[in-house]
């Protein structure tokens, strides 16, 4: 018994002495590989915890100026103080939180961009147990067993927002709803990249207080922003277009396109017109700086890469003292006209164009009409510069210089082609005539006196017919709609200007049904142009028969930096020719000498507004029987048509070498009463104003140039002597 005993006891100590060998086998293998790791992959681990990366980000840049083409600047952008914040790619929303409090301290903050989900997914950031309370257990168990994830996470956080009332949203005190409306700009900037927090009235106090604190308030930071600046006013205003703001960043339509060109989402760009065309340009090239950060995505250093540069400037073709002055006139002729003419209730609205016929280039581009404001209810005139590449008419008699080509390129009619001016008696269709019976008239007197027969019985001939009074008049009327819209379009009359702005609109085209409709287009009374078509038109017709394409930017300027000064040119828009309308020079000659006659001879439709001008004009009057679509039509007529008369004029001066054409649209100029000229009103004193300009700036450069010649003589006068 006491042998077995001592067999027993012995077993114990070898089991021990097995395990403290484990022990320590175990334990040198753990040194040997803490040991490795240490001496042998040390560095790379160390490494790897101080690791940084470097991410480039672009600042964005003020946008390019623009001037008109006497040097006045027209577009600037004004500094202004400016509040932002970026956010680090590793920053916690409670982290953003406490700086946007800290900062409400120190600012005042507009909060009229707090929306109602803003202020409960704030609430519930204040008050987390309160609205986890929302949710019951059960409620929870029930959405598991549809989502799980994300998903079930945001469909438990929609069900909080459901439930939170609007006594609770009450809650939130004029701090809360600042601090909420500081912590939504810092939520919606992007990871590295300066997001604007405030630009708008950041006074010189804030911006003080704010610089001095920035070691407290990680992430902000103080600098200048800008704002366009039009020292004209409204003038050309939608024409130059706009910008958007920090806030609405790159538009979700073209969000694709901006960011494949280097754009970031919160970039402002040109979004209408001149500021769109020429985004490109203006934009600039943006500022480049490095941000080193370390591996939690905080930055550590701010190395700049490459300085921006403000975008190139554009100088407008527009001269900015003739747009002011034509804008007054057509103010002061609409609110004239409808004081003192009867049967002009509908008259809203006129535009006029002022190119140069050589160039294209447009010199004016004004237009203004009634709008009944929304709220007062109260009447006021608008700015309708677009209306001038936006709206088309009926434009009427203004068109018959292209007929008359057309009828010599068709062999209708050769100059001197002799018709009969008296009403013609058409089977099945209403009486056709001119506004008087001008007996025997030939090509020139038709443009002179602007006859119908006479464009009647040239289009019948282009479409192979043949009047017979009462009879029917049987015509080729596809050819001949073809033929006549063919011929038009070689002058820009139904077909795109080219012009260097978006929307253009190119006017109706309506079916060639009838022998009458036919006969209304030769006399402009059917299909629909705009005015910046009358004045391509008028301008191809002045410069024999080169359809210019019209051009609002004059050319391209590397930007100064330290003045207004136009700089360095990088590139000039050449003169373009789209094409040549056909026809012989003595034709053109033809056409321009009926244009002289309606202006310089009496029994001209223009000789008493332009018979005694020194400036040598030409020109074409329109009168179009119309129906009014204008904005009081459902109103006043519903689906009733109504009468109205259009007014145009297409001209230009000096005749024998143009250096400007003008057009002129008065739509719904009356309906009844004996009518009115504000279409020749307009014409008359547009071109004087030019004309008038003109002389004041010759006789300026001449004054100059006599002043600084008188300077330099007494410069080289020896002393003790007076100039001779």
């Amino acid at each position: 018994m006491n042998k077995n005993k001592k067999k027993k006891k012995s077993h114990v100590p070898f089991r021990l002495n097995i395990l403290f060998l484990m022990v320590f086998i175990l334990f040198s293998i753990l040194i040997l590989r803490l040991g490795v790791v240490q001496i042998v992959y040390g560095d790379d681990y160390k490494r790897e915890i101080e690791r940084t990366e470097d991410v480039t980000v672009n600042n964005p840049v003020p946008r390019g100026k623009m001037y008109d083409r006497t040097g006045k600047v027209v577009v600037d952008n004004k500094p202004q103080n400016a509040i932002t914040y970026t956010k680090s790619t590793g920053v916690k929303q409670d982290e953003m939180l406490e700086v946007a409090e800290d900062l409400a301290m120190r600012i005042e903050m507009d909060t009229k961009k707090v929306q109602e989900r803003d202020k409960k997914d704030y609430w519930i950031m204040k008050n987390e147990e309160r609205a986890d309370e929302k949710v019951s257990k059960k409620e929870i168990d029930k959405l598991k067993g549809k989502y799980e994830g994300k998903e079930l996470d945001k469909e438990i956080y929609q069900l909080k927002l459901n439930r939170i009332t609007e006594e609770e949203l009450n809650e939130l005190t004029e701090q809360d709803l600042e601090i909420l409306a500081i912590y939504r700009e810092f939520s919606t900037g992007y990871a590295l990249t300066p997001q604007i927090v405030k630009n708008k009235d950041v006074t010189p106090e804030e911006f003080a207080v704010v610089s001095e604190n920035l070691q407290l308030l990680p992430g902000v930071d103080t600098t200048t922003d800008w704002e366009r600046y039009y020292p004209f006013g409204s003038t050309l205003k939608s024409v130059l277009g706009k910008v958007t703001d920090s806030d609405e960043g790159l538009p979700a339509e073209q969000l694709d396109y901006y960011l494949a060109r280097g754009y970031s989402r919160n970039d402002r760009v040109g979004k209408s017109y001149i500021e769109q065309q020429y985004e490109e340009v203006l934009n600039g090239h943006k500022a480049k700086v490095k941000n080193v950060t370390d591996k939690a995505g905080n930055v550590l250093e701010t190395i700049p890469i490459t300085e921006g540069k403000r975008g190139n400037d554009l100088v407008l073709s527009i001269d900015m003292e003739l747009q002011q002055a034509t804008e007054k006139i057509i103010e002061e002729e609409i609110n004239e006209t409808k004081k003192t003419k009867g049967g002009t209730s509908l008259l809203d609205r006129a535009n006029v164009v002022v190119m140069d016929p050589r160039t294209g280039e447009v010199l004016t581009m004004a237009g203004k009409k009634i709008v009944k404001d929304k709220e007062t209810g109260k009447k006021e005139i608008q700015d309708d510069a677009l209306g001038n590449i936006s709206m088309t008419y009926n434009v009427g008699s203004a068109v018959k210089g292209a007929t008359i080509m057309t009828g010599y390129n068709t062999g209708a009619i050769k100059p001197g082609t002799t018709f009969y001016d008296k009403p013609m008696h058409i089977l099945n269709t209403p009486v056709k005539k001119s506004w008087k019976n001008l007996g025997p008239v030939n090509d020139s007197d038709a443009l002179k006196m602007s006859s119908n027969i006479y464009m009647f019985h040239t289009v019948i001939n282009i479409a192979g017919g043949k009047y017979i009074p009462n009879g029917p008049l049987p015509l080729n009327l596809e050819y001949g709609m073809k033929t006549m819209r063919d011929s038009f379009a070689q002058y820009g009359l139904g077909v795109r200007t080219g012009i260097d702005l978006p929307n253009e609109q190119i006017g109706f085209k309506g079916p060639a049904e009838t022998t009458g409709l036919l006969l209304d287009f030769s006399i402009g009374q059917y299909d629909t142009y705009s005015n910046m078509q009358l004045a391509q038109y008028v301008s191809t017709i002045a410069n024999g028969g080169n359809r210019m394409e019209p051009h609002i930017v004059k050319s391209i300027h590397e930007p100064l930096m330290e003045n207004d000064e136009i700089g360095p040119i990088v590139e000039e828009i050449s003169p373009k020719v789209l094409n040549r309308a056909d026809g012989k020079d003595e034709w053109f000659d033809r056409v321009q000498g009926g244009f002289r006659r309606v202006t310089q001879e009496p029994g001209g439709t223009a000789y008493h507004w332009f018979g005694d001008k020194d400036y040598n004009p030409a020109g074409k009057t329109g009168t179009a029987q119309a129906f009014y679509d204008g904005p009081d039509k459902q109103e006043k007529y519903g689906k009733e048509l109504h009468e109205v008369i259009n007014l145009s004029y297409v001209g230009y001066a000096p005749a024998d070498e143009p250096e400007i054409a003008i057009a002129v649209l008065v739509p719904w100029a009356y309906d009844s009463g004996r009518g009115h000229y504000m279409n020749l009103e307009i014409a008359e004193r547009v071109m004087d104003t030019y004309f008038d300009l003109k002389k004041q700036r010759q006789n300026g450069n001449e004054n100059a140039a006599q002043s600084s010649q008188d300077d330099k003589n007494k410069e080289n006068v020896p002393e003790g002597e007076e100039a001779q």
